[in-house]
This record gives C-alpha cells, structure tokens and sequence, in this order.
C-alpha cells in the first residue's frame, strides 16, 4: 500500500467534488491488476479530512453499469488507504412511502445482475466473505444523521436490488421486485458493495429517489431526464451531507468490516500460486506471507 492519502471515498459523480470547501486537491491516476480505474481518482481537504472521490461512470457519465470497472476502483481506493466508502447512487423507488426527491439508507442488498466480476478472489485463492449485512451499520448510521442534518426527507432500511441495466425495467419486473419486498432499485450497488467487503472497507449508500420506476400508476415512466433532474436538485444536498459527514467523523472504527478475511481465506497458502498472492497481496497480506 503506498501512503494513506485518505481514510474516506465518494464514488458517485464528477459533480460531487466540486464543492465549496474542499481544498488542496490532487489527481491519482493508479494502475490496478484489475485495470484502469473509471476516471482519476481526486483526493482533497474538507473539514481538515482528507476525502477521495472517484466519478463511477468516467468523466463526461460514458461507462454503462456494466462496463464500471468495479475492482478496479475499489482496489485503487484501498491502495491510497481507504477504509470507508460512501456511494452516492440514483434509485427508483418500488414503495408509495420512499417518493422521488427522498433519500433512502438501505439496510440490505439483492444482486440481480449476470454479467459482472464479483469477486477479487481467483486463480488459485478461494474466499467466501460474508455479507449478510452487506453495508456496514455503523457507517450507515453516521450517514443517515450526516444526511438528517441537511434537512432533506431520509428513510433508513428497505433492501436495494441492483439490476444490469442499462435499460430500464419492464412493468412486469417491477412488479415482481415490488411482490419480493424490495424497496429501492438501482444498477450499481452490486459488485460494489461486496468488492468492499472483500477489501475490509465499510460501505454504505446515500440512495437519490429519483422516479418510482415504472410500476406507479399514477406516475410517468421513468426516463434519464428525470433522473437528471432529481440529481442536479440533490447534488447540494449530497454535498452538505458529505461535509456534514467528515465534520462528525471519529478516527477508528468499531465495526467488524476492517476483519472481513480474517476468517474467510480458505485455500492451503502454500498451494496459492506465487502470482495471485503478489497479485492480491494489498488484500491479504496481513494474513498470508
């Protein structure tokens, strides 16, 4: 790992840090095992906190949710030292009560996408994290009172089903994720949120309610205008939240996110070929030599 730039990250847009406030930035442009990250990861002072921000869909949005290199990012991010995330994420919303303009703290994630690596763990090294509670509640709960602070309308709870995309569900799909007891929808969540895990980082989510998908019938299908609308009104929000977040912040964790491997390794280290330890080596140093 090379000296810790920053204990916290953003991954959401390019608008994000552009914010009053933030100071002393700098761009990180890291090659990963994984590839290249979505866009240069920018690093800056806010609140006397050193923060990352990653845009998830490049510079200019020109990354489907499919084609985000999710490992990439979210290893680069451990390699400048983070241990917290925050993704900021636009939703549809699959309940009457969670409306657009709202903001939603999920509790709980369904990964209902086919055509995404999900793990960093391959050729020749085996982990089965866990992820029951796949955002870590410690930082959910800090977000939720950043976000309360703000004024805006917050729900915390509801599980967030992440489809491939890029299109937009059917009716006949919304209804069915409404009939499972889903909350919010969206197309990014899943790797991310698992990817971090894996890389003991806690993770949680400011959800944007942005449309109520397609289901609501009292309401127009959701289109990308309307969910530009919604984030261009929620970019503030989303700001103040973060400033109010690293304002708040205590230095060590409480939670359990910072051992996720301590039991999860379970291939025999001396059958791990040399390449992958070197490859993973920024993950699991700390438990293979």
């Amino acid at each position: 790992m090379t000296k810790a730039v920053s204990s916290i990250a953003i991954i959401g847009g390019s608008g994000l840090y552009d914010m009053p406030g933030l100071t002393k930035t700098k761009e990180h442009v890291i090659a990963t095992p994984f590839g290249k990250t979505s866009a240069p990861i920018i690093s800056g002072e806010l609140e006397g906190i050193r923060v990352a921000f990653l845009a998830r869909h490049g510079i200019g949005h020109r990354l489907t949710p499919t084609e985000v290199p999710y490992r990439a990012n979210i290893y680069a991010l451990k390699s400048l030292g983070v241990e917290r995330v925050i993704s900021i994420s636009a939703c549809g919303s699959l309940r009457e009560d969670y409306a657009p303009g709202h903001i939603v703290i999920p509790d709980n994630l369904f990964d209902f996408t086919k055509d995404r690596a999900r793990s960093f763990f391959e050729d020749g090294l085996v982990a089965h994290v866990g992820v029951a509670d796949p955002f870590c509640g410690e930082l959910s709960t800090q977000l939720e009172a950043a976000v309360r602070e703000t004024g805006a309308t917050t729900h915390r709870g509801g599980t967030f089903i992440t489809i491939e995309g890029p299109r937009f569900s059917t009716k006949a799909e919304s209804n069915l994720f409404r009939a499972w007891g889903m909350s919010i929808i969206g197309m990014t969540a899943s790797p991310e949120a698992f990817l971090a895990r894996e890389a003991e980082m806690c993770y949680a989510v400011m959800a944007h309610v942005t449309d109520y998908d397609v289901w609501h019938q009292s309401e127009s299908p959701v289109t990308v205008e309307m969910v530009i609308q919604t984030l261009i009104k929620n970019t503030r929000i989303a700001q103040e939240a973060i400033r109010n977040f690293t304002r708040a912040t205590q230095p060590a964790r409480a939670c359990d996110c910072g051992q996720a491997l301590s039991s999860a390794l379970i291939t025999n280290p001396k059958a791990i070929p040399a390449k992958t330890k070197k490859k993973l080596k920024l993950l699991v140093g700390k438990y293979i030599k």
